[in-house]
C-alpha cells in the first residue's frame, strides 16, 4: 500500500463521515473508528473503489481508554505506518447549569471528548514517528476559547484538548509529527440538534438561538473544515504545529508564507491575558 493512511474517529456520521469521504477522494487509505463497525461500513458503502487505497473499520467504546488501547493495538498490527490521526468523535454531554448536571454524564463527556483523543494519540504515535507528513488533528469546539454557560463538561474538555495539543506538539517535534486543533464552527449536526431538543431553559437563550439559526441557514461548511484537515495533512503545512485554527475565520492557506512568524510565537494559541497586555498598569508590574 503506497497511499498515506489516515485514522478518523466518529466516522459513521456527520463531519466524520464527510472527512472520511474527502480523505478518500484525496488519495488516503482509511482506518475508520466508531462505536459500531457495521454502521461505518454502511456509511462508507458508496466509496468508489481505488486500486491503491483500502479502508478498514474498527469499533469500540470511545469513552473507555482500555477499549481504545485495544483498538490502537489492532490498528498498529494491521497497518505498520499511520500518517494522520483525526480525533473527531465527540458528544455534547449534559446541557444545563452544573448544579443540575449528572456527574456521571459529566465524567463520560470528559472521557469521550478529552481522554479518548489522548489515548488515540498515545497508542498511535509510535506508528507515526518518521511517517510521511505525519499529522495529528484534534477537533476543538464551542467553549475552548471562552466561557460557555450550560455546557461546562463539553467546554472544559475542549479547552483541555487544545492545551493538550499544544503540549504534545512540543514533545513530538523531533519525531516529525505536527499536532494542531481545528475550531470547526457551528455545524448542522445531530449534536447541535441536541441543543434544540434541550430547549432554551436548559441551553440558554443565546445557545438555543444560535442552534436554531444554524439549522435554518446551514451553519459552517463541512467542506471548508475538510479542506483545512487535508491542508494540515499535507507537506505544505509541515511547519505549522501547536495551533488552534478556525476553519471559518482564519486565512490558513497563507500561513506557509509566514512560518517564521508562527513558529515560537503565541499566535493562534490559548494564553492568559495579563493587565499589561491591555495597558492596565494597575493590574500587574
Amino acid at each position: 500500500m503506497t497511499a498515506k493512511y489516515a485514522v478518523i474517529t466518529g466516522a459513521s456520521r456527520g463531519l466524520g463521515r464527510h472527512l472520511a469521504h474527502r480523505f478518500w477522494e484525496a488519495g488516503f487509505s482509511l482506518g475508520l473508528v466508531g462505536r459500531n463497525g457495521e454502521t461505518i461500513r454502511q456509511a462508507m458503502s458508496d466509496l468508489p473503489s481505488k486500486a491503491d487505497q483500502v479502508w478498514d473499520t474498527f469499533d469500540g467504546d470511545l469513552g473507555d481508554t482500555n477499549s481504545i488501547s485495544a483498538l490502537t493495538t489492532v490498528i498498529s498490527m494491521r497497518r505498520p505506518q499511520v500518517n494522520v490521526v483525526v480525533n473527531n468523535a465527540a458528544i455534547q454531554g449534559p446541557i444545563g447549569p452544573l448544579e443540575q448536571n449528572d456527574l456521571g454524564e459529566w465524567e463520560h463527556a470528559i472521557r469521550v471528548n478529552l481522554l479518548g483523543p489522548v489515548a488515540f494519540c498515545k497508542g498511535l504515535m509510535p506508528r507515526m514517528a518518521g511517517a510521511r507528513d505525519a499529522s495529528i488533528i484534534n477537533l476543538s469546539g464551542g467553549g475552548a476559547t471562552g466561557p460557555r454557560s450550560n455546557f461546562s463538561a463539553y467546554a472544559s474538555a475542549k479547552a483541555a484538548l487544545v492545551r493538550f495539543s499544544e503540549t504534545l506538539s512540543e514533545e513530538v517535534k523531533g519525531q516529525g509529527i505536527t499536532v494542531n486543533c481545528i475550531a470547526p464552527g457551528a455545524m448542522k449536526t445531530e449534536m447541535l440538534g441536541e441543543v434544540l431538543k434541550s430547549g432554551a431553559a436548559s441551553a440558554g437563550d443565546r445557545e438555543f438561538a444560535t442552534a436554531a439559526k444554524v439549522f435554518q441557514d446551514g451553519g459552517a461548511s463541512v467542506d471548508r473544515i475538510a479542506d483545512l484537515a487535508l491542508f494540515l495533512s499535507s507537506k505544505a503545512a509541515r511547519g505549522i504545529t501547536g495551533k488552534l485554527i478556525s476553519a471559518v475565520w482564519d486565512r490558513w492557506e497563507a500561513w506557509p508564507d509566514h512560518l517564521p512568524e508562527l513558529a515560537g510565537s503565541d499566535l493562534y494559541t490559548l494564553r492568559r491575558i495579563a493587565g499589561r497586555d491591555r495597558g492596565c498598569g494597575w493590574g500587574d508590574g
